[in-house]
């Protein structure tokens, strides 16, 4: 493979002096959970960060393209959030929510004035598992019923209740779970029963989770969750209409409906704020986490009075939620986006990749589809493309080239077989033709 440069940066990482990669994994090995899996067959240490880049031990520079598993939204170590956790680390690191602390109550408002209708009222939290775990229980809990529709493909958590909504074989252990759960079929235009070419899809995959509501439960379902667009599962989007079908079939049957925005929120999509924005839907609850911090333990749950109302019922208390240090991190995130304008970058840059994408979709037969949102992107590999047969070893020799050249990648789907990218939402357009430069040349190695 020819080699790419990289754009240009003015940041000089510090000098690493710490154990080499060998020691950590074998740290790694003796002491971690061994469940824990890496990526590349020579694994990657990082060491230092600093917006869209990321540093190993040896100094080498890649693009982090995955922004740490959709994770870090404004670029690592934005320079406004790193002040505001300082300067709150030296003030107060801990208070829970028996005393007062102004920058809860502060973020709250911020937050809350980026969600639409009556979604006002919000419970912080430490992870999307968490916070997808609140919401199931809210939507039972107010509902006095307790079937939830999930859908086949997605991705909710490694918790209990999270890995019941799951629907990924890879991510659900073999124990009792997912009572009272029923998956419906995915709307998966690539891989499902309607296609791109069906203007009707996302109405005939809506029918399915309202023939799974009358043939596989009582009849009432305490609500429906799902994630704007499908992020574990290959970064799936749905076709126009299916969730204002979904939710209405759900609401019929006397169900609530989360919208999962772990993934997608903070306006990665770049035509909206929140993903579920996207299909012209205004959801009971919502569900956020990754991005809502730019990498800090920090993760949120939303939804209106009157069902919040029903939690008063007990006492409900979470040790760090809405920590002193998170919330002046998540409020300053908010900020960066606001004054940079992340989401209209995201809109911007997300279009002219996938138009790329096209053109390297035409050029190699590997390449099954291209599809995302924004800058919240895939590209599914195929053995053939009559038959769709997943092709997971081109996919993984693809992201192992994109690595050596300096470019840092993810993969989804059930078999491994998609690509999917969602770098800080601070990229530039140099760093968009590098991407692409580096994928063209990676695919093509194959």
């Amino acid at each position: 493979m020819k080699s790419i440069p990289l754009p240009p940066t003015s940041h000089q990482p510090a000098p690493y002096t710490g154990p080499s990669a060998e020691q950590v994994l074998a740290l790694r090995k003796q002491y971690l959970n061994p469940g824990l899996f890496l990526y590349y067959k020579k694994p990657i240490m990082i060491v230092e960060g600093k917006m869209q880049y990321v540093w190993d031990e040896t100094g080498k520079r890649y693009l982090d393209g995955l922004g740490g598993i959709v994770t870090i939204s404004v670029g690592h170590c934005h320079p406004h959030v790193v002040a505001a956790a300082n300067r709150q680390n030296a003030l107060l690191q801990h208070s829970t929510t028996i005393y007062l602390q102004p920058n809860i109550a502060e973020y709250a408002e911020k937050l809350a004035a980026k969600l639409p209708g009556d979604l006002k009222c919000i419970y912080f939290v430490n992870s999307g598992s968490e916070a997808n775990d609140l919401a199931l229980m809210m939507a039972r809990l107010y509902t006095g019923n307790y079937d939830m529709i999930s859908l086949r493909n997605a991705y909710h958590g490694g918790n209990a209740s999270g890995m019941g909504a799951t629907a990924n074989s890879g991510w659900k252990f073999n124990l009792p779970h997912s009572f009272g759960v029923h998956h419906a079929l995915a709307p998966y235009p690539y891989r499902g029963t309607f296609g791109y070419d069906d203007p009707d899809a996302g109405r005939k995959y809506a029918d399915d989770v309202k023939q799974v509501i009358e043939y596989t439960t009582p009849g009432k379902v305490a609500g429906f969750i799902a994630e704007s667009i499908q992020g574990v599962g290959g970064f799936v989007v749905f076709p126009d209409g299916y969730l204002q079908h979904t939710y209405a079939h759900v609401r019929a049957a006397g169900g609530v409906c989360i919208a999962d925005e772990v993934q997608t929120g903070f306006g990665r999509t770049g035509t909206h704020f929140w993903g579920f924005e996207t299909q012209g839907v205004i959801p009971d609850i919502v569900t956020m986490a990754k991005g809502i911090g730019n990498g800090a333990p920090l993760a949120a749950v939303v939804t209106t009075p009157k069902i919040a109302a029903v939690m008063a019922q007990k006492v409900h208390f979470n040790t760090f939620g809405g920590n002193p240090v998170v919330s002046a991190i998540g409020k300053a995130v908010l900020e960066v986006i606001e004054k940079e304008n992340t989401q209209a970058n995201c809109l911007k840059l997300g279009n002219y990749i996938l138009a790329g994408l096209e053109k390297l979709k035409a050029k190699y037969k590997v390449i099954g589809d291209v599809r995302g949102k924004g800058l919240m992107l895939g590209i599914e590999f195929v053995k053939d493309r009559t038959t769709k047969e997943p092709a997971k070893e081109a996919c993984a020799q693809a992201v192992e080239n994109a690595r050596e050249l300096g470019l840092l990648l993810g993969k989804g789907g059930l078999w491994g077989q998609t690509i999917r990218f969602a770098p800080p939402m601070n990229i530039t357009q140099a760093d968009s033709d590098f991407l692409l430069a580096v994928l063209d040349e990676s695919i093509g190695a194959l």
